[in-house]
This record gives C-alpha cells, structure tokens and sequence, in this order.
C-alpha cells in the first residue's frame, strides 16, 4: 500500500471566507491547490470582520479537509464607527475611510490615528490573540512551514514570530509594499512611525525563509532596498480563478457598458476620462458607466461634474460569480493602477474576460508589457485624453491562450508549491 505524506504549512491570512474582500481569493486558491502538490495547509483567520462585505458563495470553495482556526482580535473599527455616529450594523465604506476630501474634524483626527498610531496597520489588534491561539496549537500539530499573506502587514508579524519561537521556515507573501504603501501618499505619518514601521519591515524580511511578491517592479524596489532578498523572493502574479469564467462569454443584455470592478480611491481620479465619456455616451459608443465596489466622493463629484451622473451605476458590493458575470458582460472594462509597482489584481478577471480593457497608470510599464504581449487593451497616463482607445478597441482581440497559461492560478499555485519545497529551513 502506497502512503503519500503530506508535508504541513500553516496559512496566517486575515481575508478568509466569508470575507469579501478581494485580498482573500489568492490565499483561497492556493489552499485549495497546494495539496495536490503534497502540501496540507491549516488556515488560521479572524473570527469576524466588521470591515469588510460578506461574501457567502466563497465559503463553499473551501475543502472540509481543510482545518480553519478562527482567532478573537481587537477591531478598532468598532470604535470607529462609534467615534463617527455610525449605527453598529451600519457598513463602512472603504473608498470614503481613507478620503482626504473629507474635511469633517472627526474623520480627519480618525485618519491621523490609523495612519499612526496603529503600527504596521489598523489590524494591530489581531497580534496578541493570534500569536497566543496558534501557540496552543503549535503544541499539538507540527507545521513544516508558515505562509503569511498580507496587507494586513500584521499578519507578516504574527508570521515572524512564531517562526522564530518555533524554529519554522517562513515564506512571506506580498501583495502591496509595506511602509509606502499607496493609501499613504498624501498622509501625516510621524517620523517615529515611519521609523517603527520601516524596523519592523526588515525584520520580518530577514526572518523569512523566502518572499513572495506579485509584480516584477514589487520584486525590484524589494532588492533595491534590502539587498540580501536577491536570492529568496518571486514573482507569483496575482492571477484569476478559472472555474469562475465556465460561462463568461454568454450576455444576457446588449447594454454596452463601461465598468470598473473594485474600490476605486479619491486619488485615482480620471477628470479628463469622464469628460470622454461625456462625448462616448452621447455618440452611443457606450449606453451606461458602471461601477462594482466603493467609490471615492472625489470621484463621484467629477463624474457629476462631467455631466455623466444620469449614466452612471454605483452598484454596491457584488458576491464574486455576480461581479465576474458583470465584467463578462460589460464591453469595455477600465482600471487605475495605483503606481509603477502596482499590478491590480482586477487585470487579470478583466483579461480573462476577453473584453476590451482601458488602463490608466503613470510609468506603469508592467501593465503595459501584459496588455502588449495578450493584446488585450492599452495604458495612458492618468492626465491623458483616451480617444485612441475607443478607436482601436474592435482591434483588441485577447489572447486568451497567453492568459491562461501565465495567470491561472492552479498553475501559480503548483510554482508556490515548488518554492515550499525547495524552502531553506536554515534560514528560519
């Protein structure tokens, strides 16, 4: 009889199901694929998170093989929404939280506490119980490797030092950079934030075994600025999930939308792209601009602003296979890439679709090289006037063949698989 032992990673991811945050379909997927590679993973997550939309279709993506340790933290977002009069049920909105339009003193002085007082994150609060609730575990299952995913940065931390008291390789997945993350240009961060912020930073990349990004440029600014990484750290981009695109070319409505997917923030404001499509709705080119997940009130203000506001839908938070129809549907779809390191995770759902995709991003050459080599739509600054799209878009035709051999993420997961096996334990 033929035994097959199955090596242990234990998973630190804040975004677990029912969450509907976007940052929890990778781990998701990587868990749901890691053990056909020989790797059994045990998840550990939050009880609840008061922040985030509920998603309930994922939950049924999760294997019963997979055992789920859900720890307390503390959630200042309680208090928030207190120190803002938000009734308790009442949602926060992610767009509108870190807002700098916002000259309300309430919201402000909440904004300067987030932005330093919570260090790395206003997840902070999850460090003590976890370290504390995966301890008792560690007594009683052995784990061959951590895998943390972050933001939150918490997470890299709670990581860290169970890897160190425990003497377990620990192999660190970056989604977005840590101490400039996007949300704080423009911020008020204290010098000695900043400074607790960049030690902690080091630490926890010193203490990993190997380290996970998502974008060339991440892996780039990452070993420019600790040289000893070189080595250890990959590029796994963010990817999509096949099986959710079974049924993604069958329209329902001969609408012609534009739609963007996902928060969008006040500083990825398009002035001048929703004055184009002021003159695109009048010429019939598009019938509707749509948006699926929050929406910055700069945002909003331009758009009214612009004339659009009796052709623009804000639908709210959608449960993934709702927002993956939206976007399979839709005729055009756009973007904001944050900055050049920045990847969305949005581009790969948007490519898959096969539809017509318009990306805005200031020197984001990364986006630029994967709409090029798929064909699938084109890049202009955030200042730039983007007629050009709209005439060259029946040309776009997708290569979808490139798409799914470098973004489906079963495939990413067995190249996550292969840096577990290959993880130094020497390092830890």
């Amino acid at each position: 009889m033929l035994v097959i032992y199955m090596k242990k990673v234990l998973v630190i991811s804040f975004y677990w199901p029912p969450s509907g945050k976007a940052s929890m379909h990778w781990p998701l997927k990587m868990v749901k694929h890691l053990p056909e590679s020989g790797w059994q993973p045990y998840v550990v997550t939050v009880k609840d998170d008061t922040f985030t939309s509920r998603d309930e279709s994922s939950l049924h993506e999760v294997s019963p093989d997979v055992k789920v340790l859900r720890t307390n933290f503390l959630d200042p977002f309680t208090l928030y929404k207190k120190f803002l009069g938000k009734a308790p049920d009442q949602p926060l909105v992610a767009s509108e939280a870190l807002s700098k339009t916002n000259k309300n003193l309430r919201h402000r002085l909440s904004l300067w506490i987030r932005m330093n007082l919570f260090i790395p994150d206003a997840r902070a609060g999850w460090y003590p119980p976890a370290v504390r609730e995966i301890g008792r575990l560690m007594k009683n299952e052995k784990f061959d490797a951590i895998i943390t995913n972050g933001p939150p940065h918490t997470t890299h931390l709670i990581g860290k030092k169970l890897s160190k008291k425990f003497n377990i390789p620990l192999l660190s997945v970056f989604i977005d950079p840590w101490v400039d993350i996007s949300y704080y240009k423009g911020q008020k961060r204290s010098a000695i934030t900043f400074a607790i912020d960049k030690k902690l930073e080091r630490a926890v990349m010193e203490q990993s075994s190997q380290v996970v990004v998502v974008t060339e440029t991440l892996r780039e600014y990452f070993v420019d600025k600790y040289p000893f990484l070189k080595d250890k750290i990959h590029v796994l981009y963010w990817g999509y999930n096949e099986d959710a695109f079974s049924g993604c070319n069958k329209t329902d409505s001969n609408e012609k939308v534009m739609l963007h997917a996902g928060n969008i923030y006040d500083f990825q404001n398009v002035p001048k792209f929703w004055k184009t499509l002021k003159a695109q709705l009048d010429k019939g080119t598009i019938d509707k601009l749509r948006f699926i997940g929050t929406v910055g009130p700069a945002i909003k203000k331009s758009i009214e602003e612009a004339g659009i506001s009796n052709k623009t839908e804000y639908m709210g938070f959608l449960s993934y296979p709702d927002a993956v129809k939206q976007m399979c549907n839709a005729k055009y779809l756009f973007v904001c890439a944050t900055e050049p390191r920045h990847v969305p995770g949005k581009l790969f759902e948007y490519l898959r679709t096969g539809n017509p995709i318009l990306a805005f991003g200031d020197d984001n050459q990364e986006v630029k090289k994967i709409l090029q080599e798929t064909n699938a739509g084109m890049l202009f600054r955030y200042n730039d006037e983007v007629d050009e799209f709209f005439e060259k878009a029946d040309s776009l035709h997708t290569n979808l063949d490139t798409v799914k051999q470098n973004f489906d993420r079963e495939i990413i997961a067995k190249k996550l698989s292969s840096i577990l096996n290959n993880i130094d334990k020497t390092q830890s």
